[in-house]
């Protein structure tokens, strides 16, 4: 089995590479590039010992053409599993324009490709954020409307619907996933549960996004490792479905434990023996854009086989323990985050 495997060098990517190793005999290929925050030690840190003759690693921008001669070089691939993409929502905020143009590009140079290649699959990382709020009580189906509420959930919209038009004009064997608030070790410190770690361990408020009348905002939250578990799932024990015989794509959603943002950053202060200072803070006037919640249905997967094989706690308190190890990775000041003692070997 060959993968193309996009992404690797970022933080999700990393630790589906690690896992793939580790449960797979797979020959992996891996585009990455510097240039969107990866970090070329994770997909170094992520081959486990002995298992480095299968991991090849192509330096190329994928908002960029996969140039024939790249492709050549590949060779054939059973599987691309794309998880590449600009992902955080302030910067999108920032800097629309550039941020949506990145990912649109991204995937129609992925699916350009895909129609060359002919892999059994191709599966698309998603976002809740996609469907944009979630009602109180509600939980987003397989293919509910999609109504994103700023940059980054659009450009991933976007991709979506780029992948179902190429489904179904070319036949590119599209699995769509959509997931939640990722988390695990050597995440970047921009992020929430890096954030709030840091904070806590400086005596510093952490901000809890709110609504203005005091509601913390709420997420599903999954560790990255259980993601590349599902999407391993994906890959053994589903067949995309096709058009004509279908009138859409597979979509599968990836659904750890809900928790408001406030209980995240209790938990973590009470794992740590801190107090937590805490600032409720509107959410929108904080970032325009953002939503209270959101929340998506994981019964599908489920029934199917598959689901988080342990507590969100459990999760927490082995992340916190891994940033206490290596607290260099908190490091705000750092344009990428840093290279000793990379995250992604950890198996459990």
């Amino acid at each position: 089995m060959r993968i193309l495997l996009t992404g690797a060098s970022g933080f999700v990517g990393s630790h589906v590479l690690h896992h793939l190793l580790t449960h797979t005999r797979a020959e992996i290929i891996t585009p990455w590039t510097l240039r969107h925050r990866g970090n070329s030690q994770r997909i170094t840190a992520a081959i486990p010992p002995g298992a480095e003759h299968r991991v090849t690693t192509v330096m190329h921008d994928l908002a960029t053409p996969i140039p024939r001669t790249l492709a050549r070089d590949i060779g054939r691939v059973d599987y691309i599993l794309n998880l590449a993409s600009e992902s955080h929502v302030d910067r999108s905020i920032a800097h629309p324009a550039e941020f949506i143009r990145n990912n649109t590009e991204l995937i129609l140079n992925v699916l350009d490709y895909a129609r060359e290649a002919r892999p059994r699959m191709l599966l698309q990382m998603g976002t809740d954020e996609e469907y944009g709020p979630a009602p109180a009580g509600y939980a987003h189906r397989e293919w509910d409307t999609v109504l994103p509420s700023n940059p980054y959930s659009a450009s991933k919209a976007a991709q979506s619907a780029i992948c179902t038009a190429y489904w179904r004009t070319y036949g590119v064997p599209v699995v769509l996933t959509r997931t939640m608030n990722l988390i695990g070790p050597g995440q970047d410190p921009e992020k929430f549960v890096p954030l709030t770690i840091r904070k806590i361990l400086a005596g510093e408020t952490v901000p809890i996004h709110s609504s203005p009348d005091g509601q913390p905002g709420s997420r599903h939250w999954i560790d990255a490792r259980e993601f590349g578990a599902a999407w391993l799932h994906l890959i053994t024990h589903h067949q995309p479905q096709m058009y004509p015989q279908h009138d859409r794509p597979s979509m599968w959603h990836i659904v750890g434990e809900e928790r408001s943002n406030l209980d995240i950053a209790q938990t973590i202060a009470r794992i740590l023996g801190r107090p937590l200072d805490y600032e409720l803070v509107a959410y929108h006037a904080s970032r325009p854009g953002h939503d209270l919640r959101y929340a998506l249905d994981g019964s599908k997967l489920a029934a199917a086989g598959w689901q988080p094989s342990r507590p969100l706690d459990d999760t927490l308190a082995d992340i916190v323990a891994w940033y206490l190890d290596h607290p260099s990775w908190l490091d705000t000041d750092t344009s990428t985050p840093p290279g000793d003692n990379p995250p992604c070997c950890l198996t459990r």
